[in-house]
């Protein structure tokens, strides 16, 4: 069903206030400065291997938070199209790749390759939201899709008009046999191509430039990570599961569980039980759902 706030991601809650929280705290404590990784000179020089483990924790930079926090709201369809048992059991199965190989690629690849010129890692979960985003990708369809053009498009001339016009059309053009003025109209003319979740991207995009390059290597890494656990290649990560009472799920299978889970559901959305089929009801009579509530309904609280 399409519905707004944490309605089933309890999971994707925790992972939001968790981000927030932690910046909040390393902030006040003035301890973000132990978050992040230099190999020259904090592995090599100091010897604080420490930092290859916690440099996860939180984001330490304001902007890097509200990003953050941005596509963790949007990635919450996952949990929803999992359910959090599987949802947490991603997080945790992946948590060793995409904590361990950013650092471990950074000293001992891409650090001797650059001459020590990449030499930091900065702090946070960019590999995370990153793995979730390989999947979101792979898993959500779009709703729609828009194109956008600088131009309008041009309309072609009728068979009398186009004689005329090539009559009274002057006879120098380039070797390809198109005037310069053609070839500028073609060139811009072309329209992009953008879907519903094209915005979706723009946060996790923000969070993979925000220090580059060190950044960009997080992301890649947490995508490379989502995209193997996808596609069964991660050993020993996509068949293991959290116990269910880890997630607040009772332990029911199979279409006992399903049922309650669509029970409880259709008990908590009431009314707005339509919306799954993009039917609005008023005074008694359906309508469907227009552009405008299709976005609004994405930030109106629901439940």
């Amino acid at each position: 069903m399409i519905t707004s706030g944490f309605t089933n991601a309890p999971v994707t809650k925790y992972l939001l206030f968790s981000a927030v929280v932690g910046a909040l705290v390393t902030s006040i404590t003035d301890t973000r400065y132990y978050i992040h990784i230099e190999v020259v000179p904090h592995l090599w020089n100091y010897g604080q291997f420490w930092r290859i483990l916690t440099w996860q924790v939180c984001f330490t930079n304001s902007t890097e938070v509200l990003f953050a926090v941005l596509s963790f709201y949007q990635l919450r369809v996952i949990e929803r199209l999992w359910g959090s048992r599987k949802f947490a059991s991603f997080i945790l199965a992946t948590l060793p790749y995409t904590t361990l190989l950013p650092p471990l690629l950074l000293t001992f690849v891409l650090r001797p390759l650059t001459f020590g010129r990449i030499n930091h890692l900065p702090a946070g979960p960019t590999a995370i939201i990153f793995a979730l985003l390989a999947n979101y990708y792979a898993a959500i369809p779009y709703t729609y899709r828009y194109k956008i053009s600088p131009f309008a498009p041009t309309t072609t001339p009728t068979p009398s008009n186009q004689s005329e016009t090539f009559a009274t059309a002057p006879r120098s053009a380039s070797p390809s046999g198109t005037t310069p003025a053609q070839t500028a109209t073609n060139i811009w003319a072309r329209s992009l191509t953008f879907t519903s979740k094209t915005t979706s991207y723009l946060a996790p995009l923000q969070l993979a430039l925000s220090q580059f390059p060190g950044s960009l290597l997080a992301a890649a890494v947490g995508w490379a990570i989502g995209t193997a656990y996808r596609r069964d290649l991660l050993p020993g990560a996509s068949g293991w599961r959290v116990p269910g009472w880890m997630v607040g799920e009772e332990k029911k299978r199979g279409f006992e569980g399903l049922r309650a889970r669509l029970d409880a559901e259709r008990e908590r959305e009431g009314a707005g039980a339509g919306l799954a089929s993009g039917i609005l009801a008023e005074g008694g009579q359906a309508r469907r759902r227009t552009l405008g509530d299709m976005v609004a309904e994405q930030f109106r609280g629901r439940g």
